[in-house]
């Protein structure tokens, strides 16, 4: 996963839109916890949308 915040978005919001059905899905598979990703977007203004199954900003 990137480690870049604006890259980590673009990646994450790309994986669940095209291979995975959750966030807590791409996160087993990539190995880290679902709050990770949440507190990284956080931090550049974006929160997870369970209804859109996206990252939008806050």
């Amino acid at each position: 996963m990137p480690k870049d915040p604006n890259m980590l978005l673009s990646y994450v919001n790309t994986q669940l839109r095209d291979n995975y059905d959750s966030l807590e899905d791409l996160a087993v598979s990539a190995g880290v916890t679902a709050e990770e990703i949440c507190g990284k977007l956080a931090a550049i203004g974006y929160e997870y949308d369970e209804a859109l199954k996206r990252f939008i900003t806050k």
